[in-house]
């Protein structure tokens, strides 16, 4: 028996903000009540947010072949937004979502007092810094424009990158994951970095000498670490892998804790090692 699944992307505007509000599939939150309904037929359907790629393509092939049999039909809903999965979830519009990593999921909370827990790490996207204009770092020339994300979880995470590679040096002391343009210390090349929405950062490439960007944006342009990467970062001991999150209240729901154990299964794995042999997605598992 086969289970309809919903799968829409949103966008920014505010009429997506609008469409989250899912009161007319029934959800309804911004309580300490589970809006995750009961079980039908054997099956409880889960809202997950997602972003496109590869977090939706991971939760589809969840859906399609390993939901049924765990007594799960998914609805994926795709946000190209960072912002807005989190406020989602905590409003109960959302079951769960997944897309973010622990230095932004800890910001959201402690920012807007989200009452959200996290599971354990699924994969992880390398960052990379990417270049329309030229081949490798150490071509990058002095004076040269660099963009990084406007978040601050990010905006660090593509410092430290740079600062790995010796191209700059942060500050004795700064957080290495909070850090800031105003945490460069040393700039021998006096590169000007410049900052974007995670989602424009491919669309900069043509305007900046180069841009550090996210493993799923990239993904979505058609670049990735292992052919288009000028500099890749380190998956070893790295605190960026992803997961999925849900709302305290729903910590130990049984439907909840199902679906973390399918996105653990060696299936998950395999699927993820098949589907991203140039190392652009890997387990973190």
């Amino acid at each position: 028996m086969s289970h309809p699944r919903t799968h829409r992307a949103l966008s920014v505007s505010a009429a997506a903000v609008a469409a989250l509000a899912l009161t007319s599939c029934g959800l309804a939150g911004g309580d300490d009540e589970s809006t995750i309904p009961e079980a039908e037929d054997g099956i409880t359907t889960l809202t997950v947010g997602a972003s496109p790629a590869p977090h939706a393509a991971i939760l589809e092939f969840v859906d399609e072949n390993l939901a049924e049999e765990a007594g799960l039909d998914l609805e994926i809903e795709e946000f190209d937004d960072y912002q807005i999965p989190n406020e989602a979830l905590n409003d109960g519009d959302l079951h769960a979502n997944y897309f973010q990593h622990q230095p932004w999921f800890d910001n959201e909370v402690e920012e807007n007092g989200y009452d959200l827990v996290h599971f354990e790490d699924v994969h992880i996207e390398p960052f990379a810094l990417y270049s329309s204009q030229i081949d490798d770092a150490e071509d990058l020339p002095d004076g040269a424009t660099i963009a990084l994300n406007n978040d601050p979880s990010n905006q660090a995470r593509g410092l430290v990158l740079l600062q790995e590679a010796g191209l700059i040096t942060l500050a004795e002391g700064a957080d290495a994951e909070s850090a800031t343009f105003n945490d460069v210390e040393d700039n021998p090349q006096d590169f000007e970095f410049v900052e974007a929405d995670a989602s424009a950062l491919t669309r900069t490439l043509d305007d900046v000498d180069a841009a550090v960007i996210n493993g799923n944006y990239a993904m979505e342009a058609g670049l990735t670490p292992a052919e288009d990467g000028l500099l890749v970062e380190s998956p070893q001991d790295n605190p960026y892998a992803n997961f999925l999150a849900a709302r305290s209240v729903d910590e130990e729901h049984e439907a909840i804790e199902t679906l973390d154990e399918l996105l653990h299964s060696d299936e998950v794995r395999e699927y993820i090692e098949e589907t991203w042999q140039d190392e652009e997605v890997l387990p973190a598992f």
